[in-house]
């Protein structure tokens, strides 16, 4: 694998990573959301990764050497759970029963996402700083 290509895993790696990280800061900011214009409360949203499937033109240029391929978000679904139900008959969304339909948003699990995304766009930063030293280093001799 040659320096570019590393460049490129980890950029593809870092752009997925974004788009995780906002989507558990999207579900963090709405875990009291109870209407949504589609109606109901808020669903939480998970990211889904794939490897990146390469272009003809790559599969050509690899000239038999290992394929190099990077991540890429394949879909964002939303969670399917039924919401949770909590007994507050003064809010403006409780039912006739004094029941509120809130999000099914666990805070404890999204830190743990969060915290697990930030680890790994920090790693792969890492590998674009240590491969611009290796390119510094070389530009050098």
């Amino acid at each position: 694998m040659d320096i570019f290509s590393s460049l490129q895993v980890s950029a593809s790696a870092l752009t997925a990573q974004t788009i995780r990280l906002d989507t558990i800061s999207s579900n963090l900011a709405n875990v009291e959301t109870t209407s949504t214009p589609e109606g109901g409360p808020y669903k939480r949203k998970s990211v889904y990764f794939q490897s990146k499937p390469m272009s003809f033109k790559d599969h050509l240029d690899s000239s038999g050497k290992k394929a190099i391929q990077g991540v890429e978000v394949t879909k964002i679904l939303e969670d399917q759970d039924p919401p949770r139900k909590v007994y507050d008959p003064s809010h403006p969304d409780a039912d006739k029963d004094g029941y509120v339909a809130m999000p099914n948003i666990s805070v404890l699990k999204e830190m743990v996402d969060m915290m697990s995304a930030t680890r790994s766009y920090e790693a792969n930063v890492t590998v674009v700083k240590s491969a611009k030293r290796m390119i510094q280093k070389a530009m050098a001799i």
